[in-house]
């Protein structure tokens, strides 16, 4: 490229165009400015340049430009001007930190109080929220009734985290009346180019934390990396029905407009999973909508369902494999996941990559790695299990009636999920129970679901008695027994450890395919959740799991072991 005597003279950088958007011609301080790289189209510089836009804006590196385009005789004439306006935004965007603080259970404190004490009961919050970002040197701002905007200089982040934002057990301390403790959850976010994108990583990272259970913070550094800190606390329940209703109407739209529907829980089915699945086929069926259900292997914990279910004639050639399932997938199908809101963990990730339309129904606290973009999400936390959800909407479906089999395997899901109905049980759980049992189910029928082999019962027995003591209150073992279904096992035997006297919480490792599972449970006190996620897995406090590969049993042991210890230096 050549510089003639017109371009010398103009004071930023300038280029001419050819008609083909080659650039064929240039001043030194484009030359300054691109330093070593060389650009034969604009488009190289900036994909997403259009001749048809005498103006536009266009990040180019780290700054923003104002691009004004004009045409001559051989071509096109852009020159660069630097908007200083906003690229001073991005320098201060890069030293502070936007947060947004919502008080999560203001619905149900609402309910319970007295409507005379509420108003000093959220004065008093107010109060308390204000003087501690002041005392940081913050700026706060209430929005909503329940509801606040802050921002805070980045270098006070460190200060937070070691007091673990101190104002929410503050906030949990305030007594006037109130039958549950107020719980503060808060999403920040940082590091975005500009405040505004700092602002749209705090609405993503509230949500997340609305989604886990609330009674945390949740930090946004960047696009994908995520802190969690908090949410220890038990999910709080809404009573609720408007929700489910609205997603029971949701998703009968959505299997009316669709061609066909398609069912997908997640890798190593369990009963709540293929109940769950079972739920939303009767769905389908109600519509007279074909259905299928995405089903790579029957394991032990589901066979005896999987096998009633066969026998029916309803299902014949219901049940596919990954593969099919992407050979059947056409632009009209509904896919539906059940029971996970994580990609990798579906019986076939590429259907959710593939499809035009999406639904999700799981009850998992939500990780960072959720599946985005659905038609329709109902993601509750604060449920038993997928069934239950599913039996909700269910209850709003008018004329729907759904075989023994469907609505026992119903009931099996949300029975195995609450561990006999001891965990994460609700009024509505016992209300869905209540009409699955209404419904026809058998509890006696039930309990056949759940019959083990006599291996695998010896194989958990032997688990159980050769399970060491680690840090006083938990207990550690290791499956070495060859099963059917050794995650499922795993599983059950971490709920058997919890009954011995003393123990808070078990973890029960196996190999299966090449890869460490280890199964977590807790009676509440330890957030199993939180040292499974440490771990790349996740799920609920009270359980989780995660899986690890590339190592042996021995060294997933000694990593399981130090991730205990950095949680128990966190929450001393």
């Amino acid at each position: 490229m050549k510089e003639n005597n017109d371009l010398i003279t103009i004071p930023f950088p300038y280029i001419n165009l050819d008609f083909e958007l080659n650039i064929v011609d240039s001043n030194s301080l484009y030359k300054s400015w691109v330093k070593d790289e060389k650009f034969v189209s604009i488009k190289e510089l900036m994909p997403e340049y259009s001749v048809d836009r005498p103006q536009q804006r266009a990040l180019i590196g780290d700054k923003y430009y104002e691009l004004f385009t004009t045409k001559y005789s051989k071509g096109y004439s852009v020159f660069f001007v630097e908007n200083p306006y906003i690229n001073n935004v991005g320098q201060i965007a890069s030293n502070i930190l936007v947060g947004i603080l919502t008080l999560d259970n203001y619905a149900e404190i609402q309910e319970d109080m007295d409507e005379v004490r509420l108003p000093h009961f959220m004065a008093i919050i107010e109060r308390k929220i204000n003087d501690y970002f002041n005392y940081y040197g913050g700026l706060l701002r209430k929005f909503e009734k329940d509801k606040f905007l802050f921002v805070l200089n980045k270098d006070m982040l460190p200060v937070l985290k070691e007091n673990k934002f101190s104002v929410s057990e503050q906030i949990g301390k305030i007594e006037m009346g109130n039958k549950t403790p107020a719980t503060l959850s808060i999403g920040i976010g940082m590091n975005g180019r500009t405040v505004n994108e700092d602002m749209e990583f705090a609405r993503g990272a509230l949500d997340l934390a609305l989604s886990r259970g609330g009674n945390q913070i949740v930090i946004k550094e960047d696009e994908e990396r995520y802190t969690f800190l908090g949410g220890d606390g038990n999910e709080v329940s809404r009573n609720s029905k408007v929700r489910a209703r609205v997603k029971a109407s949701g998703l009968v739209e959505l299997i009316l407009s669709a061609s066909d529907v398609i069912v997908m829980g997640h890798k190593n089915p369990d009963l709540d999973s293929l109940g769950a699945a079972a739920g939303i086929f009767a769905i389908s069926r109600f519509y007279d909508k074909k259905c299928h259900i995405v089903l790579n292997k029957v394991t032990s914990s589901i066979k005896n369902l999987y096998d009633r279910l066969c026998q029916d004639g309803r299902y014949e050639d219901v049940f596919i494999d990954g593969e099919t399932a992407q050979s059947i997938l056409r632009r009209r199908t509904l896919v539906i996941v059940v029971d996970t809101h994580r990609a990798v963990l579906t019986e076939c990730p590429e259907l959710i990559e593939r499809t035009k339309k999406l639904v999700l129904f799981d009850h998992h606290r939500k990780c960072a790695d959720a599946i985005e973009n659905c038609a329709l999400t109902y993601h509750e936390s604060y449920a038993s299990s997928t069934s239950e959800m599913v039996t909700e909407m269910l209850m709003y479906i008018k004329g729907i009636r759904l075989t023994r089999t469907e609505i026992e395997g119903l009931l099996a899901g949300i029975t195995v999920d609450t561990k006999n109905f001891a965990f994460k049980t609700g009024i509505k759980t016992f209300e869905a129970a209540a009409y699955l049992k209404k419904s026809g189910a058998d509890t006696m029928s039930v309990r056949r679901l759940f019959k083990n082999s006599i291996g695998e019962y010896l194989a958990r027995s032997d688990t159980v008695r050769s399970a060491e003591i680690i840090y006083g209150n938990m207990a550690l073992s290791v499956l070495h027994r060859e099963v059917d279904n050794p995650v499922l096992l795993i599983a059950q035997t971490a709920d058997e450890l919890l009954s011995l006297e003393g123990i808070e919480a078990s973890f029960v490792l196996c190999e299966s395919d090449g890869v460490i599972n280890i199964s977590a449970r807790s009676l509440g006190k330890i957030n199993v959740q939180k040292l499974m996620e440490k771990l790349g897995g996740g799920g609920h406090q009270a359980g989780a799991a995660a899986q690890l590969d590339n190592v042996t049993i021995g060294e997933a042991i000694n990593i399981l072991k130090e991730t205990i210890e950095i949680y128990i230096e966190e929450n001393n």
